[in-house]
């Protein structure tokens, strides 16, 4: 089933798909360990800082045979792409899916950006995620209420043509400087100004009710890539704090062993399992 065919079905379901960000093999090796246990879905997502530490082509390698291996169903996904030239290569090598990141660009500039790669992706089954409103970044304040309007919402889905869309309604990526709070009541707006399926990012963090009552309020897509980075990076200090071991064989199963159940636990949050 291609991603667009499984994003109506889910829309229709008013369920959703983990999306989940990984770095390496072993990061990799968890998410899909995971969804292979509970034999759910997932879209594996890369950065373009990814790309840029892995390669391309080594990437899409590696995710298309682990997930043979695995048996999952899965797609894959280059999450906050600025350029225009990475997303026409990522297409090239067969993403099912690009997310072009024009946000922080005025809403005529977003949308003719975004347009252009809607344009690009048209010739391929690629799926095109674009983002509007403000989503802090690491490292940004949290403060910011610049959401998503559910007028310009309709208005950049129907200029576009854009597949899914990216809406701030108070999640930020990185970690929480607080326990965050989602305009719900917007996100429903939203659903009901525009027909394609709705994506939040910075799922890190974000209490499990609150997650599942956005799954109901039209979220079709919820990111992760924080809390994976962080409890493997954690376990790994914690495994080589006081062990001499060289061999990476050893150290880092119990790393991959905790990503795999914190997505586990994403995906049950996500599922209703």
């Amino acid at each position: 089933m291609t991603l667009r065919q499984k994003l109506l079905e889910i829309q229709k379901q008013k369920s959703a798909l983990l999306a989940a960000n990984f770095y390496n093999l072993e990061t990799l090796q968890g998410i899909l360990g995971a969804a292979s246990d509970l034999k759910q879905p997932v879209i594996l997502q890369i950065s373009p800082g990814s790309v840029e530490y892995m390669g391309l082509r080594t990437a899409v390698g590696l995710a298309r045979t682990s997930l043979r291996d695995f048996q999952v169903e899965g797609w894959l996904h280059l999450d906050h792409a600025s350029s225009i030239r990475l997303i026409a290569e990522a297409i090239n090598e067969g993403f099912d899916s690009v997310m072009i990141d024009a946000s922080n660009r005025p809403f005529n500039e977003n949308a003719e950006i975004t347009s252009q790669v809607v344009r690009i992706a048209g010739r391929t089954q690629a799926v095109v995620e674009a983002e509007l409103g403000y989503i802090a970044k690491p490292g940004e304040s949290q403060m910011s209420r610049n959401y998503t309007d559910p007028d310009e919402a309709e208005r950049f889905v129907g200029e576009t043509g854009v597949d899914m869309l990216a809406v701030a309604i108070g999640s930020a990526h990185g970690f929480y400087s607080g326990e965050p709070v989602l305009d719900l009541d917007r996100l429903r707006e939203i659903r009901k100004a525009t027909p394609v399926p709705l994506v939040l990012h910075g799922g890190s963090g974000i209490p499990d009710n609150v997650i599942q009552e956005a799954v109901r309020c039209g979220i079709c897509k919820l990111n992760v890539a924080t809390e994976t980075k962080n409890i493997f990076m954690k376990t790994i200090r914690k495994e080589v704090q006081n062990n001499e071991e060289i061999d990476l064989r050893i150290v880092f199963p119990p790393a991959i062993d905790a990503v795999r159940k914190l997505i586990r636990s994403k995906l049950e949050i996500i599922s209703g399992l």
